[in-house]
């Protein structure tokens, strides 16, 4: 009961619907991209802490490194449209310190190329943009409560997901 309740706390803080919590963030991380049944070669920044390769190597995907950009320090939409090949299959973008990546500009790549977006929101809890909660955005959403993030329960993590069949996968896996 406790775990229940302290998911239904995160989603009411949080303006969401459904979260699944976890032992930690790598770990949500790793099952989001499972749950997606992510394969081959995902896009994604080098800009962040080593979980965020760990749990694509982990799901036996070729992390594809592209650059930043200079004043947010998020993913550059435009980099991720010039590494996609046949293999890119998702987009795992970072939330870097609590700045919302170009969440509209890097749907609209996957939408054009089919991909799966995650996002790795270790540093986005309770980050809003203009359209709500920025957990909202891509297919899922990671986060992080370890000691060093701004909501901490000394260690843990959770996945946003957008509806009820999804959380009870997660759950599941």
């Amino acid at each position: 009961p406790f775990h229940r309740d302290f998911e239904q706390a995160l989603c009411d803080h949080l303006g969401v619907n459904h979260i699944s919590v976890f032992c930690n963030g790598t770990i949500s991380l790793v099952t989001a991209l499972r749950a997606l049944k992510v394969s081959g070669e995902v896009i994604t920044t080098p800009f962040s802490f080593v979980a965020t390769s760990h749990a694509l190597l982990w799901n036996n995907v070729s992390p594809v490194f592209v650059d930043i950009e200079e004043k947010s320090l998020n993913i550059s939409p435009a980099a991720i449209e010039e590494a996609i090949t046949e293999k890119t299959s998702a987009i795992l973008p970072v939330h870097c310190y609590g700045h919302p990546c170009k969440v509209d500009e890097i749907q609209k790549i996957a939408n054009k190329y089919n991909l799966k977006v995650i996002y790795d929101a270790a540093h986005a809890f309770g980050v809003e943009c203009e359209f709500g909660s920025v957990l909202s955005a891509g297919d899922l959403s990671s986060l992080s409560f370890h000691a060093t993030k701004v909501f901490n329960t000394f260690e843990g993590g959770a996945v946003v997901c957008p509806n009820e069949e999804t959380k009870h996968y997660l759950d599941q896996l």
